[in-house]
């Protein structure tokens, strides 16, 4: 008696046996999936392959489209333009703002020298026993629509009848 050699059938199927088996039974899974869901698979791959294809030219494309951001490190002369044109930029940016605050003000000055016109004149026409209330409405009329940028149209009262007949 031989112990633990042999090749007899107590011993169980060879290497090749299991190598066959294992082989057939991945053919026929992959058979079964393929033929259940073969065009969904090829439907998948397509557009995954187009998808990454669309990645790709969206990276290839993205350094060529902004050269500023690797070049400003290189080269440092453009660097030095951009902040001078930052710089002049801004300095426009602060004049204009400089010259509507010196409109601003020449107005506020305008107005304030209309006001003090117009209280002159009403303190003139008090010491000459004149009515001054009406005067001061009719100025404040004329400096509110002088004023105003908007074109508001004072309303007239309409000729409005008695209630009561003259009778």
């Amino acid at each position: 008696m031989e112990l633990g050699g042999g090749g007899g059938p107590a011993a169980g199927p060879g290497p090749e046996a299991l190598g066959r088996g294992g082989l057939e039974f991945l053919q026929h899974t992959v058979g079964s999936l393929l033929s259940s869901y073969g065009w969904y698979i090829l439907l998948a791959g397509v557009a995954i392959y187009f998808l990454l294809q669309k990645i790709s030219q969206g990276l290839a494309s993205r350094p060529s489209s902004q050269p500023g951001a690797a070049d400003a490190a290189v080269e440092p002369d453009v660097v030095v333009r951009r902040q001078e044109a930052l710089a002049a930029a801004r300095l426009r940016m602060q004049e204009e703002l400089n010259a509507q605050a010196e409109r601003y003000k020449e107005k506020q000055r305008q107005l304030e020298e209309e006001k003090r016109r117009q209280k002159i004149a009403m303190w003139e026409s008090m010491q000459e026993g004149k009515s001054y209330k009406g005067n001061l409405k009719l100025n404040q009329q004329e400096v509110e629509s002088g004023a105003s940028t908007s074109s508001a149209v004072p309303k007239s009262k309409p000729n409005k009848k008695p209630l009561r007949g003259g009778g």
